[in-house]
């Protein structure tokens, strides 16, 4: 078995908040399993990312926007640019055109995920766990 794109264990994606963590768990299972997939599941498992990602991406909002975080609108931004890849590689990939989000998935997800999570989502945590949680 090849290693994972993400390994579930690396501490530094545990945040700190449990609703978080969990979710980022579920992602980086999804990412793994991405990399594995046969072209026949690879369009359906995208979109169960996808589907996956914008409830992800929704609940952090909620989070932002009831606790004033600061950086708010810089960390929607990074979610909508990264939804609108998502959506647009999931149309290529339902139209039996799957190699760019493969690449994608391969390429780019696993080192964006350890950035944004390093960075915006560690800090929307730090905000929360600090008492700012709406």
């Amino acid at each position: 078995m090849t290693a994972p794109l993400i390994d579930p264990a690396e501490p530094r994606f545990r945040l700190g908040l449990e609703e978080m963590d969990r979710t980022h768990l579920e992602l980086i299972d999804l990412v793994n399993r991405l990399a594995a997939v046969d072209d026949a599941g690879f369009p359906a498992l995208f979109d169960a990312l996808l589907a996956h990602t914008e409830a992800h991406f929704a609940q952090e909002e909620q989070w932002m926007t009831a606790s004033a975080f600061p950086a708010l609108h810089e960390h929607r931004g990074e979610h909508r640019r990264v939804l609108a890849d998502l959506r647009n590689l999931g149309q290529r990939a339902a139209s039996g055109r799957p190699a760019l989000a493969r690449a994608y998935v391969r390429e780019q997800l696993p080192h964006w995920f350890a950035l944004h999570a390093a960075t915006m989502d560690s800090a929307l945590a730090g905000h929360l766990k600090a008492g700012a949680r709406g």
